[in-house]
């Protein structure tokens, strides 16, 4: 379960610095999400970026898109 928190974490953090090298707040990002299909609110955003939330597939694929960012970058460290 240890591990599993760390991985949360990793790719959290790796969202983070895709979106922030963007310039995009936690707000924006969740608003593009919400547009593509994703039920996504800010808060829930926030979680997934500090790990406390599981990321679903379909997130990391919109994620992988609005960023500009491919999935090695996404699962970096883990």
């Amino acid at each position: 379960m240890g591990q599993e928190l760390e991985q949360d974490k990793l790719m959290g953090k790796n969202i983070k610095t895709a979106r922030e090298a963007l310039g995009l707040t936690q707000e924006q990002l969740a608003a593009k999400l919400q547009v593509s299909g994703c039920d996504i609110s800010r808060a829930t955003l926030a979680k997934s970026e500090v790990g406390i939330r599981h990321i679903r597939v379909s997130e990391i694929k919109a994620i992988s898109e609005i960023l500009k960012v491919d999935y090695d970058f996404l699962f970096k460290g883990l």
